[in-house]
């Protein structure tokens, strides 16, 4: 089985001066249809660990490989094509255009993969169906509830099918009850097949993963 996340002694160091480690090196590996919390407190590298996996930032040190890819040695255009059809992204402020429908902001997720503009439509009306939007297809971020917007982040970051869905606080900004119902649909999409990380700063949230990461002072304890 070829590991979705495969790291051997990734870390991160800001340059300087002075500089500044963001995230120790670390052995991970994260298996196809895992579901992984990462937990931490503020300043605990949290943001670092997300945008070294995300393929945001390069590593300063060690082997990262996505899929079995070996990421260290790729063009920044080649990183960029790979997040786009590997990685599915589900962030705390949605990221929503707003003045693209829901339907359209799904969609516009497909550009890095290529398919016809009739077939982006179709898949991304499949994507907002699976997480009970379809009736909301065609109303703007501003208009739809915080929950309905995460729905629709959430669409957007399955339509490519991705390998990996890696979410960033994708509660953060919802209430108790909104929240639960995100919860409850991103354990559906696990069920459903898929790798899933959430990074969180929230007990409540990081208990929802079958593993538990901590990460405190950029050190991992997996």
């Amino acid at each position: 089985m070829t590991p979705v996340v495969s790291f051997a002694g990734v870390g991160l160091t800001y340059p300087g001066p002075p500089p500044v480690v963001a995230l120790r090196p670390a052995d991970l590996t994260i298996n196809p249809g895992e579901y992984a919390t990462v937990i931490g407190p503020s300043g605990s590298g949290k943001s670092s660990f997300l945008n070294v996996v995300g393929l945001l930032d390069r590593p300063t040190a060690g082997r990262y490989e996505l899929d079995g890819i070996d990421v260290g040695g790729l063009k920044e255009a080649d990183r960029t094509a790979l997040r786009g059809r590997r990685i599915g992204f589900v962030f705390q402020s949605f990221h929503l255009l707003p003045y693209r429908s829901a339907l359209e902001n799904v969609a516009l997720a497909q550009l890095y993969t290529g398919p016809p503009a009739r077939e982006r439509e179709a898949r991304a009306a499949e994507a907002l169906a699976k997480v009970g939007l379809s009736h909301r297809a065609h109303a703007r971020p501003t208009t739809l509830s915080g929950g309905e917007r995460q729905r629709v982040a959430i669409a957007r970051a399955l339509v490519n099918n991705p390998s990996l869905l890696l979410c960033d606080e994708p509660t953060g900004n919802l209430d108790s009850a909104t929240a639960a119902a995100v919860l409850e649909l991103l354990d559906q999409v696990h069920a459903s097949g898929y790798t899933v990380i959430i990074i969180t700063h929230d007990p409540n949230v990081a208990a929802r993963g079958q593993r538990i990461i901590t990460i405190r002072d950029g050190v991992l304890h997996d």
